[in-house]
């Protein structure tokens, strides 16, 4: 699970950003700020593994939050000024990453994954054979591991179908089975009940948030 944070002063787009990026499979989000200051502070006692930030903002705006985090964080510049210019100026002061503000999801997305695997992206030639490479979800080690049954188990709970019976009566198995399977995503999952696979089954994207 890769954890952001966003620094954007426009509260409508940074909540927006906030709720499709958390609605990601393999991405959570710590903080929402609304400049640069606050960001620094929201992040001072658990760090994220990426920043994405905006360039004009009140009080620290984006090149001097920058310059402040020293390059320690991927950060991601996200920011109606596309331009060569202020490219540039993003490049010099360490950014991971720059992207205009019309950049779909699946955009946003493969860059956060980009950058948190290391990699830069500053060369507009380059920037779409680099987020093709990040597209599909990176999901947890023992959500990797879970079966076509699984998921689907994991899709009902997350859906409000918890009793062994009525699962067992949705996916035409045996209750018995049903319990072996569940023992099996509470083990790769390391969880103990149905509440928390329900919980899981959301945030993994196997079931639709608001479902329950």
């Amino acid at each position: 699970m890769i954890s952001i944070a966003i620094a954007d002063d426009h509260t409508l787009f940074a909540d927006g950003l906030a709720e499709a990026l958390g609605s990601l499979p393999d991405i959570t989000v710590r903080a929402v700020a609304r400049d640069g200051a606050s960001l620094l502070e929201a992040i001072k006692d658990a760090v994220p593994d990426v920043l994405l930030i905006d360039l004009e903002m009140p009080g620290i705006d984006g090149l001097h939050t920058l310059e402040l985090t020293h390059g320690r964080i991927p950060t991601i510049v996200v920011t109606m000024h596309a331009d060569d210019e202020h490219r540039a100026q993003v490049v010099a002061a360490g950014a991971a990453g720059f992207l205009s503000k019309s950049a779909p999801l699946s955009d946003l997305a493969a860059a956060i994954r980009a950058a948190h695997g290391g990699v830069r992206f500053l060369d507009a030639t380059t920037l779409r054979s680099v987020l093709d490479q990040y597209r599909e979800p990176v999901l947890d080690p023992g959500a990797a591991l879970l079966t076509a049954r699984e998921r689907e188990i994991l899709a009902l709970l997350g859906q409000g179908v918890t009793t062994t019976d009525e699962l067992a009566t949705r996916l035409f198995i045996s209750p018995k089975t049903v319990k072996n399977h569940l023992a099996s995503i509470f083990d790769k999952l390391s969880i103990e009940d149905r509440a928390q696979a329900a919980v899981e089954a959301i945030r993994l994207g196997f079931a639709p948030r608001g479902s329950k």
